[in-house]
């Protein structure tokens, strides 16, 4: 048996707390002035009056959407959500800690963000304005937009190869039983096989750099190289486990069907060589693989499950 995509392609999140200004990179600063307000900020101050608490962000190659507090000097804030991929996302923002704080609307609370924009997602403020409040929020976001509706399409085989060999199809007992991979094939091919766009889109995500495989689900279950294509009625291909450096686009970029996106590989959550090909959309915050026709050199793949 072969391979598993990892099982959820949900993008990082950023965390902040009770924030000011836009956190960027991979820090966050905490310290106290001498009034004992709590600051953060991306930067860590020149002159602290007390202790400054690095905290880690989340990064990697999923980070694309940020979430910005903006504070308007009355102990109001605005929660954003910046979304830097070429294709939308739905978010969903919470309290991880809240007290006397509320928002409009009130938490938890969603949005969709288009591609390489942002979206107002609540107004925070104090519910009691005679006391003080303090507040976590956390941000999740899965890609696709959930009004998407799918049409149907006969996709091509999205390998560049003579024979032809599907070493897992649908609802595959080894890693196919969850939403995401339910209608996912995993295809035999040597490392370095061309892999080709089975449906023209745009390039949403791209990873490349990582090099590692295996078979331990919590170890490689999140990584593996890819290509996400963004089709016209929303749907999404996920082309996953290419060979590290394997992604032969950039994000942004319009491909045509049966155009080479990248070279087949091992990375990830894998038993072997192959590549595992999806076609997914977002149900409202969660990601689902949908059933497919595809046509290879025979005619339209009849796939088992």
């Amino acid at each position: 048996m072969r391979a598993l995509t990892p099982s959820r392609w949900t993008l990082a999140a950023f965390l902040l707390i009770a924030a000011v200004g836009a956190i960027a990179g991979d820090q966050a600063y905490r310290w106290k002035d001498r009034a004992g307000t709590v600051h953060y900020g991306d930067h860590a101050p020149e002159s602290p009056d007390g202790r400054v608490q690095k905290i880690p962000l989340a990064s990697g190659p999923h980070a694309a959407v940020r979430l910005r507090i903006d504070e308007d000097g009355a102990g109001r804030y605005s929660a954003w959500a910046e979304n830097a991929l070429a294709g939308p996302v739905e978010v969903l923002l919470r309290f991880d800690r809240n007290h006397n704080m509320t928002s409009q609307p009130l938490l938890p609370a969603r949005a969709t963000v288009a591609a390489n924009g942002k979206t107002l997602v609540a107004n925070l403020f104090t519910a009691d304005a005679a006391r003080p409040g303090n507040f976590e929020v956390e941000l999740d976001a899965v890609v696709g937009d959930p009004s998407a509706k799918p049409r149907p399409f006969e996709y091509l085989i999205p390998l560049q190869r003579q024979a032809l060999r599907v070493d897992q199809g649908f609802d595959g007992q080894f890693s196919h039983a969850g939403n995401e991979n339910r209608y996912a094939l995993d295809f035999a091919a040597d490392i370095g096989t061309p892999v080709m766009a089975a449906r023209g889109g745009v390039v949403m995500q791209v990873e490349s750099d990582f090099a590692q495989a295996g078979l331990s689900e919590e170890e490689y279950g999140g990584r593996a190289n890819f290509v996400r294509i963004l089709h016209d009625d929303g749907t999404m291909a996920l082309y996953a486990h290419l060979q590290p450096d394997g992604a032969l686009v950039r994000v942004g970029q319009a491909v045509r069907q049966g155009q080479q996106i990248g070279l087949s590989g091992n990375t990830g959550f894998t038993s072997g060589p192959h590549l595992h090909f999806a076609v997914q959309v977002n149900r409202g915050m969660r990601l689902e693989s949908i059933p497919f026709r595809m046509r290879g050199p025979q005619g339209v793949l009849q796939i088992a499950r």
